[in-house]
């Protein structure tokens, strides 16, 4: 099975990795890039948000469209939009020149959270289709793990716009990979026009759709957790614990490598306790390892060693949470599967980006309100876990 499913994960993979990498590699340089702008924490903060708000808003367009005229002229477009983004933000004389960037960034790199589950799910669907997430996650797991360290050495050796050059070289290289090895998936006959009442008929069964919106709002809510710590981690680990870029970026790939290798058992655990249950016990273990680590916190008893292996620990949990959704949120959606994955991803983006926005004036140097919104994000997604209907883990047949 590994072998049938390695060629199509490392094409996905790939082309996934683009829209990480523009995170990762970027939040070592946080704090320098601050300086460089003359501008606060809060503010570089936005950078993050911007990406994340028109990343998210930017999927509902893109699910549709390639239901239309299939998945590969939606990802010419979104990653032609992310290389303009890029280039935007290397020459950026200003904060507002780069919010403005990575705004137009996020627009593109939105094609690259979207039409790869839908791929997946033109596919397969189940268990195999979990595993195979688990497979794109392996392969794009070297995102979180090594680009905060070469952002760190570009930061070193070319200063922090050079970092936006690399990324400009890997989404030139992207179109490469879809151009000569990434085959259409969907077939003329499955194809739908694209119709306004289509589109918002189509949200408003989603919308109304029990299973579909709570399990899309328990990955909201774990993503949210994840965009609470890429916007306060730099600032947390170099000037609350004083780490350097490095140091920094190792600490992260900790937490990487906790949360791939959580993901990686997704797949297996699914066939053999079901969905719902490896569900059940990621949220649980989640918001229970976040809680106490929080209640540290609080107490001052959370220093560099404590608050990196409880993330971690976390992570973990967030491991089986995020592939387990993605899956089981579009099982059920057939021939809506591309707006299925818009939406979701728009809600998922969107609750990140408030979550951010909400705690944005107490994240700094402090560890506590980052372990805090975290904390609460991993206590809602067990609550919401709990709602899901028992019922949801019928297997469907694939597009």
């Amino acid at each position: 099975m590994f072998g049938s499913l390695a060629r199509p994960a490392l094409i996905l993979g790939l082309l996934s990795c683009i829209g990480p990498f523009a995170i990762d590699m970027y939040l070592p340089a946080m704090p320098v890039i601050g300086k460089s702008l003359s501008v606060s924490p809060q503010v570089m903060q936005n950078t993050i948000t911007a990406y994340f708000a028109s990343f998210g808003v930017a999927q509902m367009f893109y699910g549709p469209w390639a239901d239309h005229a299939g998945r590969k002229v939606p990802l010419y477009a979104g990653i032609a939009m992310f290389v303009l983004g890029t280039l935007l933000c290397m020459t950026a004389g200003s904060a507002t020149d780069l919010i403005a960037g990575r705004f137009v960034q996020g627009l593109g790199g939105a094609v690259l959270g979207v039409v790869p589950r839908a791929i997946v799910r033109d596919m397969m669907t189940g268990a195999a289709a979990t595993r195979m997430m688990s497979r794109i996650f392996l392969v794009f797991s070297v995102s979180p793990m090594l680009a905060p360290l070469v952002g760190s050495a570009l930061l070193v050796l070319t200063g922090w716009r050079g970092i936006f050059a690399a990324l400009l070289i890997a989404s030139v290289a992207s179109l490469a990979l879809l151009t000569f090895a990434q085959p259409e998936t969907l077939a003329p006959d499955n194809r739908r026009p694209f119709r306004m009442g289509f589109l918002l008929r189509g949200c408003g069964e989603l919308f109304f759709d029990k299973s579909f919106l709570l399990l899309t709002f328990i990955g909201a809510f774990g993503f949210g957790s994840f965009f609470i710590f890429l916007a306060a981690a730099s600032y947390v680990y170099q000037e609350g614990f004083g780490l350097s870029s490095t140091g920094f970026s190792l600490a992260f790939a900790v937490n990487a490598v906790a949360f791939i290798g959580a993901s990686q058992g997704a797949g297996r655990a699914a066939e053999r306790f079901g969905s719902m249950t490896v569900l059940k016990w990621a949220s649980l273990g989640f918001a229970l390892v976040s809680s106490a680590l929080f209640s540290l916190a609080l107490l001052g008893h959370v220093g560099l060693f404590t608050c990196i292996v409880g993330l971690a620990l976390g992570n973990a949990g967030l491991g089986l949470i995020i592939p387990s959704t993605m899956v089981m949120a579009l099982d059920h959606q057939g021939d809506k599967a591309g707006l299925a994955s818009s939406l979701g991803g728009t809600l998922q983006m969107l609750t990140g980006g408030v979550l951010v926005v909400a705690l944005g004036p107490w994240l700094g140097a402090s560890a506590t309100p980052m372990i805090g919104g975290i904390a609460f994000a991993a206590v809602v997604t067990l609550v919401l876990t709990l709602l899901v209907p028992p019922h949801q883990a019928a297997e469907r047949t694939p597009a």
